[in-house]
């Protein structure tokens, strides 16, 4: 009887292990699995980088109202595809707008 029980103890312990196990293995499958965060901000500054040399029309570095503002507005023009003096969420998000497209305009 007493080796029943001494049985009963081993096997309920390592079922109790293999659940455990597989918990953790679950778990840490799981977390492997989800992407890490992009740092959105050093996305952005990337092309910020990329676009300021070309607003800075008098190319002394800096990008004044001015420059920004006549940038601004060829884009909205070029993005207007109807004339109507809106944009709407399409032609937004068809923007495209990359420094490498724009090189040499």
């Amino acid at each position: 009887m007493l080796m029943r029980k001494a049985r009963l103890w081993i096997v309920v312990i390592i079922a109790v292990l293999i659940v455990t196990g597989t918990m953790f293995g679950t778990a840490a499958a799981q977390k492997a699995s989800v992407p890490k965060p992009q740092n959105k901000l050093a996305i952005g500054e990337d092309g910020v980088k990329q676009l300021l040399p070309l607003m800075d029309s008098n190319k002394n570095g800096l990008v004044s109202k001015q420059e920004f503002m006549k940038f601004m507005e060829a884009e909205f023009e070029r993005l207007d595809k109807d004339k109507k003096g809106e944009l709407n969420v399409k032609e937004l998000t068809q923007s495209n707008l990359t420094a490498s497209r724009l090189v040499g305009k």
